[in-house]
């Protein structure tokens, strides 16, 4: 059993500001994305997808001021008051999301390593070529486990939103992770993550390298701690 880096997750303050971010840091403009009625956000996307992390994709999220506020904590910790006033300044990059094409299984092997990964849930958007349909598990409260280090696991149900997202000039080279458990480690099998599962030894839980037409580009996670 195994896991793969599906993507990367930046809030930002609002979508409009997300969309500067991207084109000042990684020089390009990401692509339109969709509304979530059930979290009450909304995202735009940028494809990230290159040899070592193939069907990969940066969501940049916000939440979305027509919709009414959802009856649960929004997914990626954007209720956390820190992060609301930290992104105010700036977008920051806060989590990732894992893959699976076998969700329950893996969900099942963290259980018995220890770790909860939260309850299974359905969700699904409207997209121009059709409807997207996943599953993925997430904390009732909305908070991460590990300091952030465990990943929101997926299960895409048909496309993958990579199938309809144009290539990129940026490309996911790299990704770096500290202070998950070695046997959550072990469960999730991260196919081209580099897992330190020692600790953080002075690094951010969680660093990214990119690719981009500006050159090498590194972010670090937002310290949950």
């Amino acid at each position: 059993m195994f896991s793969q880096i599906d993507h990367l997750v930046v809030v930002a303050d609002s979508l409009a500001h997300g969309a500067a971010w991207c084109r000042a840091t990684l020089g390009v403009a990401p692509g339109p994305g969709g509304k979530h009625a059930t979290m009450g956000t909304h995202n735009c996307l940028l494809n990230l997808s290159g040899p070592a992390f193939p069907g990969s994709y940066l969501e940049i999220i916000a939440i979305d001021p027509q919709a009414p506020p959802p009856a649960r904590p929004r997914w990626f910790g954007m209720d956390d008051p820190g992060l609301r006033l930290r992104i105010r300044s700036a977008p920051r990059l806060v989590h990732f999301v894992a893959r699976s094409s076998a969700l329950d299984a893996l969900h099942a092997a963290l259980a018995a390593a220890g770790q909860d990964a939260g309850q299974i849930i359905a969700a699904e958007r409207q997209t121009a070529q059709g409807l997207l349909r996943w599953r993925l598990a997430l904390n009732v409260d909305g908070n991460f486990a590990g300091r952030g280090a465990m990943p929101t696991l997926i299960e895409w149900c048909g496309a993958h939103p990579c199938d309809a997202m144009p290539a990129s000039q940026v490309s996911l080279a790299e990704l770096r992770l500290s202070t998950l458990p070695e046997a959550a480690a072990q469960a999730l099998g991260l196919r081209g993550a580099l897992v330190n599962t020692a600790g953080r030894s002075g690094s951010a839980w969680l660093q990214v390298g990119l690719h981009t037409p500006l050159g090498r580009v590194e972010l670090s996670g937002y310290d949950w701690a």
